[in-house]
């Protein structure tokens, strides 16, 4: 049991709600932070190495199960929230080592849906993006050099861990590399609000495979990424409303594809 909140094996952990902190320490170690339960799980089951598990007594009997050989230090909440500068109701978090980066050919090779992402700072809707992705089987999730990290805690934890399970990288440089995704064999389509867009019923009967391309909710795709694209599909919606949260837009669109026939495979 571990009393005291500055004991050194509990670095990996130290100011979990200080973002511009954790930016330095997760990219200089190469490490990133899985946050309660269920979450924890999906990491013990991903390609991820685990470094180790800080729990609650409590949280450590729920997880005895999966933490196998991992490290796991236990302790009472207040030291695990002293540690990590937030009220921690989960009471579990886990350190793990990030993957070298993934060359984006890699993973075009085997997919017939991929999602791509350009300049979403948003962790939460990323985390969601991803959880959309592993409910509606697309394949993997590229993103532009001006994305969030997918790997930080909040993003973690909105897609239930499932970032730890979808295949992603990053497209350099940008938006010159979404050539590459083109010669895959892949149609690039954008989702935008343009009224000379598309319904999106028209990835219906889909034939191929299909790259969907997301903006961020403010400025949208830009005008590089829109000149890449084979076409333009849009949600109609009513007219005052300008446009949908992006995660739910996502949604939408990855659902028409995985529902066009095919049957959704199980993931590893």
């Amino acid at each position: 049991m571990i009393e005291d909140p500055a004991d050194p094996r509990l670095a990996d952990y130290v100011g979990l709600s200080d973002s511009d902190l954790r930016r330095r320490v997760e990219h200089g170690r190469g490490i990133f932070i899985a946050e309660g339960e269920l979450v924890i799980r999906q990491l013990f089951a991903s390609p991820y190495s685990v470094r180790s598990v800080l729990v609650t007594p409590a949280r450590y009997e729920r997880l005895r199960d999966v933490v196998g050989g991992a490290p796991v230090f236990v302790a009472p909440l207040p030291v695990l929230e002293a540690v990590a500068g937030f009220a921690l109701h989960r009471g579990a978090v886990a350190s793990a080592s990030r993957l070298p980066p993934v060359d984006p050919s890699a993973l075009l090779a085997g997919a017939r849906t991929v999602a791509v992402l350009e300049g979403l700072n948003d962790h939460e809707n990323i985390g969601a993006v991803f959880s959309n992705a592993a409910a509606l089987d697309v394949d993997a999730v590229l993103l532009s050099p001006t994305c969030a990290d997918p790997l930080y805690r909040r993003s973690v934890r909105v897609s239930m861990g499932w970032v730890l399970r979808v295949p992603f990288a990053t497209v350099a440089p940008w938006p010159e590399g979404l050539a590459t995704v083109a010669a895959a064999g892949f149609e690039l389509v954008a989702l935008t609000p343009g009224a000379a867009a598309e319904p999106v019923t028209s990835l219906d009967g889909r034939r191929g495979r299909i790259a969907v391309l997301l903006g961020a909710e403010a400025s949208g795709l830009s005008a590089g990424a829109l000149r890449a694209v084979h076409r333009c599909i849009r949600i109609p919606m009513r007219a005052e409303v300008d446009s949908l949260n992006v995660a739910t837009a996502a949604a939408i669109a990855f659902h028409r594809l995985s529902a066009a026939g095919d049957v959704p495979r199980p993931r590893e």
